[in-house]
């Protein structure tokens, strides 16, 4: 396995009640004794990366002796099937239409510095000392784990130079309600007084609850279609910020990363019988309030408008690259590398006659069309409130806009709809944030 470096690092388990426990590793003793529950918890120093590896004594009346035991990076991966979505569904991928494939990325891992944990969703309400999570990230054990986690990890180690821990714990079609505490809901003014479906705490209590105290460096989270189907906008926000508030009270640091995914781009409008079934408008909507959740400190988030070939499938390829674009948010805001993490995100609009100017942060050496096409995906409004496709000029960080069939531009929105797979991105290739200019949420704080 590995251990979490650069700060204290929890060892923990069960005895019987009173038991006297020594723990060795690193040149480290400690000792402790188990209480009233049998429950026992000590903390080891900080200590350095080592990828070579080494051995965990734990002393009792019985002894456990955890081999090859390496100190580097570990994260959380966790959400619904985008997520969980194996490592054997690469291969069996149609070679995707843009970017690179690496189809045999199973074949090819033989680097054992990324270790990788599969939570199993019946075995930790039932903790049993058999069960053997940790693998190094190869064969059978990559073959099961999820792509998006494997390759935020193998990005993170390839950068960072150390070995790196990933756990993954998803369950396919959940919503989010399963993944948050019920004390988190009832601490919320928002739930106050409301009654919130969807079981919480199911899978929080299984899945997450029994891996803390377990050091980690923070959290990568990827759900969000099953709430979408539901139409979610702003009640979505508020559980996203109960959710990081349970989690990181669990492992009693409020300061621990968390990052999330847009939702990609998927005809949620249709039913399974191709009739309309909700407003193309509701994923984008979705998405605003997801945007939401950046008011709370240390969060951030990936866009994936063009991570789809396939518009009705909702287990869109590009994993690899999910997890890279996770890997540079890390790579930036948790780890401090100077490297340009974010897509284009609009900052203002001004207009000038018949034209709009909008203006955006994160251009890197500039914007640009990834096709070299005309840009796609702008939309504007006079006061009428109609919106219709609008020419676009990029001016170094600027865009400008113009419609034939809007003198006088009063509103603009881009990637506003659910199939919108826009063309603009900035100097590293990734995409610029879906937004309208007329957002309601825009003043809304999380409480």
């Amino acid at each position: 396995m590995v251990l979490q470096r650069d700060q204290p690092v929890s060892i923990f388990g069960a005895a019987d009640v009173g038991e006297d426990v020594v723990v060795e590793f690193d040149g480290q003793r400690k000792s402790t004794r188990a209480n009233a529950d049998g429950y026992w918890k000590i903390e080891l120093k900080a200590m350095k990366a080592n990828a070579v590896g080494q051995t965990l004594t734990i002393r009792g009346k019985n002894e456990i002796r955890l081999n090859d035991v390496l100190v580097g990076e570990v994260w959380l991966c966790s959400g619904q099937s985008n997520m969980e979505y194996p490592m054997r569904k690469i291969v069996k991928e149609k070679a995707p239409l843009k970017g690179e494939f690496p189809e045999h990325a199973v074949a090819e891992a033989n680097n054992a510095q990324i270790r990788v944990f599969l939570v199993r969703r019946k075995f930790l309400a039932k903790p049993d000392g058999r069960y053997e999570g940790w693998s190094v990230a190869q064969d059978s054990a990559l073959r099961q784990f999820s792509a998006p986690a494997y390759f935020f990890g193998k990005k993170l180690q390839e950068e960072l130079g150390v070995p790196v821990g990933i756990i993954s714990s998803a369950v396919s079609g959940s919503r989010i309600e399963p993944w948050l505490s019920e004390s988190s809901l009832q601490a919320s003014p928002y739930f106050k007084d409301k009654k919130v479906g969807g079981d919480p705490g199911k899978f929080y209590h299984s899945m997450i609850e029994p891996l803390a105290p377990y050091t980690i460096k923070g959290f990568v989270w990827y759900q969000g279609e099953t709430n979408v189907f539901l139409k979610e906008t702003v009640a979505y926000a508020h559980k996203m910020k109960a959710l990081i508030s349970a989690w990181r009270a669990l492992w009693q640091n409020k300061k621990m990363p968390f990052y999330f995914t847009q939702i990609a781009p998927f005809h949620y409008s249709l039913d399974e019988k191709g009739e309309v079934s909700m407003d193309r408008t509701v994923l984008p909507e979705f998405r605003e309030a997801q945007d939401l959740v950046l008011q709370i400190p240390f969060t951030a988030r990936i866009i994936t408008t063009d991570l789809v070939d396939n518009i009705h499938d909702i287990h869109p390829n590009y994993k690899w690259e999910i997890g890279r674009r996770h890997a540079l948010k890390a790579l930036k805001y948790a780890y401090k590398k100077d490297i340009l993490a974010d897509g284009p995100e609009f900052r203002k609009v001004t207009y000038q006659g018949n034209k709009a100017l909008v203006h955006f942060s994160g251009a890197g050496d500039g914007l640009q069309a990834v096709d070299g096409k005309p840009l796609t995906g702008f939309e504007v409004a006079g006061i009428d409130d109609k919106y219709y496709p609008a020419d676009a000029i990029i001016r170094n960080t600027t865009i400008v806009l113009q419609s034939e069939q809007v003198p006088q531009i009063r509103q603009v929105r881009f990637a506003w709809d659910e199939a919108a797979q826009p063309n603009l991105v900035n100097s590293a290739g990734l995409p610029a944030a879906p937004f309208r200019t007329n957002n309601p949420t825009k003043n809304l704080k999380l409480k």
